[in-house]
């Protein structure tokens, strides 16, 4: 086979960019109607045929959120509980992997089953019991009550095994241990860095579910003490519901979701050719 005709597949051909270019317009359309409908009037969007350009009143309907939710201090909670769950998910979750991966221990089979395990058990079950431990704990109506029991995923630290197990050399972690390293000082000097993109990954998929947490933030915190997701259904009260107003709400909270995905998408398409290379 050429040259040419090899470079020709590699660059791909007009079919395969207008699949492209569609596939990403109609994953973008959802977030461009948000703004839509976040620019219009609850009239407007009422209509038979609305409109699909956006209007004039995106700062009266966000100046709306901001009075009818305290969507700064929500916004603000959001952040600390979302940061802290990733933070604590991703560290923990690298640290279990590498055990399971790289160690060897008595047990290490049975509580990797018990981890894999775990994840088929429906989160709903244990709300009941985590409500009795937050309240023996007076955690009621504070943030800890929603950042410690997430701060250890089972998805992470079997996600993080994966791909340890497959990324990082047996032969790197015992040159390492002849030179007298620590476990501690491979974990930060080797682990980490050959984990990056994973850990970018997992911290990505971590932020987006603590941040569109709904049912443990509504049952485990105050309605003065919400996370953005709890402070939504307070807009567009009344007994016509104003969706311009909800959409503004949800464009606002849509914002730091697409900000923490600019900052990891680079470690995210690395670890992606990575993996693609690896083959």
């Amino acid at each position: 086979m050429s040259a040419s005709v090899t470079a020709a597949r590699q660059r791909g051909g007009r079919l395969t960019y207008a699949v492209l270019v569609g596939a990403v317009l109609i994953s973008a359309f959802p977030l461009y109607w948000t703004l839509v409908a976040a620019s219009r009037s609850n009239a407007e969007l009422a209509r038979p045929v609305p409109t699909l350009l956006p209007g004039p009143r995106l700062l009266d309907n966000l100046r709306a959120v901001m009075d009818e939710a305290d969507i700064g201090t929500a916004l603000l909670n959001s952040l600390i509980v979302s940061a802290s769950i990733t933070v604590g998910t991703v560290l923990c979750s690298t640290l279990a992997g590498f055990a399971f991966a790289k160690l060897r221990f008595r047990g290490r089979g049975a509580l990797l089953s018990v981890v894999v395990a775990s994840m088929m058990i429906p989160p709903q079950l244990g709300v009941i019991p985590l409500f009795m431990l937050i309240v023996e704990l007076h955690w009621v109506n504070q943030l800890q009550a929603v950042v410690l029991p997430g701060l250890v995923s089972a998805f992470g630290v079997f996600f993080m095994r994966q791909f340890l197990t497959q990324s990082l050399p047996d032969e790197l972690v015992e040159a390492a241990r002849v030179d007298g390293a620590s476990y501690a000082r491979i974990f930060w000097s080797i682990v980490v860095p050959v984990a990056r993109p994973a850990m970018a990954v997992l911290g990505l998929l971590t932020f987006m579910t603590a941040w569109n947490d709904f049912f443990w933030p509504v049952v485990a915190l105050s309605s003065q003490e919400p996370t953005v997701q709890v402070a939504l259904r307070q807009l567009g009260g009344g007994y016509v519901h104003d969706q311009s107003v909800i959409m503004a709400g949800t464009l606002l909270g849509t914002l730091p979701v697409l900000l923490v995905f600019g900052l990891l998408g680079r470690q995210i398409v690395g670890g992606i050719m990575q993996g693609a290379v690896k083959g």
